[in-house]
């Protein structure tokens, strides 16, 4: 615990110092950021400890004690930012503070929702009653490039270190999502996993001046083409039908009763052809997906290759595998392709555990009365998916009380920024939600 005179933190002034410190992933050099990080947890008389895979990428964990009337729970986020591009308005590492916003690459994804978590973990150290439980807290490096040297390896190397926790706190969601003239709050409690695939297409080599039929990169070019002219079929998961169900009591009844047509099997694909482009964003929520990211093929313009491959990036539907959607791709090689399957990470639970949901809905409200909680699977990755291994449910619930046009428009975009006053709200709301945490565990026990 701290002492009495330690300063608070202010989440607005972290974030602008997170946000000037460069962590782009790649290279990923976020031992500045958890250097800062560290520090302010030591001189709150807070331990932790630092660990890392990398030297050059660590992480930091940090542990309260609590009342022990509940279990611990974690909050968690990445202090690494995709790379800035060019064409901002302020320079992307200033942290500029400008008419009430604060401007950067990471202002949303995710140094200004980490700010929030570290300063209400802060508070609740120096708080004069202990949390409800065990209070965690782990900052982590390499989430936009996988999780390999931060989440992943704390969850495969140290897991000791989360014993005991059911529930974590952290991105993707709290915040407003505009739809229908409503004022809608996803939490994420579930999204879909990954896995890579590699296509490689046989061909006879030879040289260019006398060309054969049926080359390599030409049946490799004619695949990738049938592959991305086909929609892999549709099918409604249970975490996608409650996210469904919910948002449409959010919504008009108009909006409630297209939406609830996507339940229906046989009118899933026509309702989202239908919509086209208004439906872009729930389309991947109903189907696996694969998009050629890299091709390989030839070593010197006068010769014909004897063989040519693409990666595939494929997200797949919580309880889908990898077996599943190979299977499903085979019949539409021609001969002399082939598929094989690189990387595979485990499926999300088929399930999400939603005990928590209530309490964090019940917060979001008190924060805007108007708003309309709902349950968010993301076509998205994050942590969460290394922390799932460990029987931990995350809720991504940053409470954030946007204008249109921020989330998720602006995530990995030019002129990323997030406005101070959700900030400094929404410190104390999730403070509010460590509060009440034992009101979770006593409901589901």
């Amino acid at each position: 615990m701290s002492t009495p005179g330690e300063p608070s933190v202010d989440p607005v002034d972290l974030a602008a110092r997170l946000i000037r410190l460069d962590s782009s992933n790649p290279p990923g050099a976020e031992q500045e950021c958890i250097r800062l990080i560290a520090d302010l947890l030591g001189r709150s008389g807070v331990e932790s400890r630092v660990l890392a895979a990398d030297p050059a990428r660590p992480n930091v964990i940090a542990r309260i004690a609590g009342r022990g009337q509940a279990p611990p729970l974690l909050l968690y986020g990445h202090v690494d930012v995709v790379p800035a591009s060019e064409g901002w308005r302020h320079p992307p590492f200033s942290g500029a503070l400008v008419d009430g916003e604060l401007w950067g690459r990471g202002a949303l994804d995710m140094k200004g929702g980490l700010a929030m978590l570290v300063c209400a973990f802060l508070r609740a150290a120096r708080a004069p009653t202990p949390p409800p439980g065990d209070l965690l807290l782990a900052v982590t490096a390499d989430e936009e490039a996988g999780g390999k040297l931060g989440a992943a390896f704390l969850v495969g190397e140290h897991p000791e270190l989360f014993a005991g926790v059911r529930h974590a706190i952290s991105e993707f969601g709290g915040y407003t999502h505009h739809v229908g003239g409503r004022r809608l709050y996803p939490i994420q409690v579930a999204q879909k996993s990954r896995c890579l695939l590699r296509l490689t297409a046989h061909g006879p080599s030879g040289h260019p001046s006398t060309p054969t039929p049926q080359t390599a990169i030409g049946t490799l070019a004619r695949t990738l083409a049938r592959i991305d002219g086909r929609r892999l079929k549709a099918e409604v998961t249970e975490p996608v039908a409650v996210m469904v169900r919910a948002m449409a009591d959010g919504l008009p009844s108009v909006q409630a009763i297209a939406l609830k047509a996507l339940l229906r099997p046989r009118l899933t694909d026509l309702v989202l052809r239908a919509a086209g482009a208004q439906a872009e964003d729930l389309d991947p929520l109903f189907r696996d997906t694969v998009v050629a990211t890299v091709l390989n093929g030839g070593e010197a313009a006068n010769v014909i290759p004897a063989s040519a491959s693409a990666l595939l990036d494929c997200r797949l539907l919580p309880g889908h595998d990898a077996h599943q959607l190979k299977a499903e791709l085979e019949p539409l090689l021609p001969p002399g392709a082939d598929l094989e399957i690189l990387e595979h990470e485990p499926s999300s639970r088929p399930r999400p555990d939603l005990a928590m949901f209530d309490l964090l809905a019940g917060v979001l409200r008190e924060e805007d009365p108007a708003g309309h909680p709902f349950p968010l699977v993301s076509p998205g990755m994050t942590d969460a998916r290394h922390f799932d291994r460990l029987g931990i449910q995350t809720y991504g619930c940053l409470p954030m009380r946007l204008e249109p046009g921020l989330m998720p428009k602006l995530m990995h975009a030019v002129d990323e920024r997030v406005p101070v006053a959700a900030l400094v709200a929404g410190t104390p709301a999730i403070g509010r939600i460590i509060d009440r945490y034992n009101q979770v565990t006593q409901t589901v026990a």
